[in-house]
Formats: C-alpha cells, structure tokens, sequence
C-alpha cells in the first residue's frame, strides 16, 4: 500500500522517511522512550534512526505489515510516533510513543483514535491490540482514553531489551467506535 496521510484537529499524521531522521533520532534520545519502548535499541544510535526512516517505514507499507506515521504539528515538529502492525487475518496490533517535550497534550490519543478509524475502515481490521509493559501507566492512559477494553495481563508477555516481562494487553473493536465490523461478531455467553 502506498502510504496514507490522516489529519486530526491539531495533527498531521504522515510516514516518516529520511528528512526526518534527525528528529526521530533526537526524540528516541529520551531515557523513558528507550525504557519502556521494547524494540527501542538502547544506546539508540544514528544509524538505528536511519534504519528506521530509509527501510523499516517504507518497507511495512509496501508489504502490508506495518503502517507507521509520525505525528506533526501544523509547524512540521515531530511530537510522536505511532504504528499499526498486521498480526493476523483483521487484527493489528497499535504501538505509539511521545516525543518528551509533548508530553500531556493529549497528542497521542488524538492520533491513536484518528488511526484505529482509519485501520478499521480502509484495512478492514476488526480488532485492534494494544500492549505495554506492566508499568507504563502513560501507554495504558492513552489506552483507556482512545476507548481499549484491558483485558488482562500476559505473563511473559513481551521480551524488553533481553528480559522477559509481563505486558497488559486491551482491545478496540470497530463498535466501540460506533463503525461497522467486517465480520459478525458474537461475544461469549458466560
């Protein structure tokens, strides 16, 4: 898929590619960022920015299996990162980042409502994960507030930087939203 653009109230929503590497690499500078981010390299070096930018973006749009987009002021300043990756037949599975400075303006679940829209109508997800390593309260805010259902916790949910840990884990339906699944949906009768 060629690479879309989504805009929001105070956000562009736009692949990232290597014009921005710089400020990818500055903003993955910060220490919360390389903590909590599980495929963050830590030290995070210049040429894991440019990978990022010049293959790892553009490659998961031309293969249908990650769809990445920086979030933009109206200025063009970088004020986070989010990511929609394909885990199976209409589930995807949504991962984000703030930039340190941008902390707290809501950026991020603007962006995350705006994309799961998006992933749910022209990727016909039906259902989109989020994860985060227990402890990342800010990820599982941002969840709560984009309108994820927790679900729980995975032991051993996700490996960070070589250590096992356990991860929550919540879902967002195409209903939660008020949009129209691909497929029927029945829930469980307990």
């Amino acid at each position: 898929m060629e690479p879309v653009t989504l805009t929001t109230d105070r956000l562009l929503l736009r692949t990232v590619g290597p014009d921005d590497t710089e400020a990818v690499y500055r903003a993955a500078q910060d220490p919360d960022t390389q903590r909590w981010i599980s495929q963050f390299p830590s030290p995070y070096l210049r040429e894991h920015a440019e990978g990022f930018t010049g293959q790892m973006v553009p490659d998961g749009w031309a293969c249908d299996s990650m769809y990445t987009f920086g979030l933009f002021l109206s200025g063009g300043e970088l004020t986070g990162m989010l990511g929609i990756t394909m885990r199976a037949l209409g589930v995807g599975e949504v991962g984000f980042w703030a930039v340190r400075e941008h902390r707290g303006h809501g950026y991020v679940t603007e962006a995350t409502l705006a994309a799961a829209r998006w992933a749910f109508t022209a990727l016909s997800v039906d259902r989109l994960e989020w994860r985060a390593e227990v402890g990342n309260v800010a990820s599982r805010a941002v969840a709560e507030r984009v309108g994820f259902t927790v679900e729980g916790v995975l032991r051993s949910g996700v490996n960070n930087k070589g250590v096992r840990r356990d991860c929550w884990v919540g879902s967002l339906l195409p209903s939660d939203l008020g949009l129209p699944s691909t497929a029927p949906y029945l829930p469980a009768r307990i």
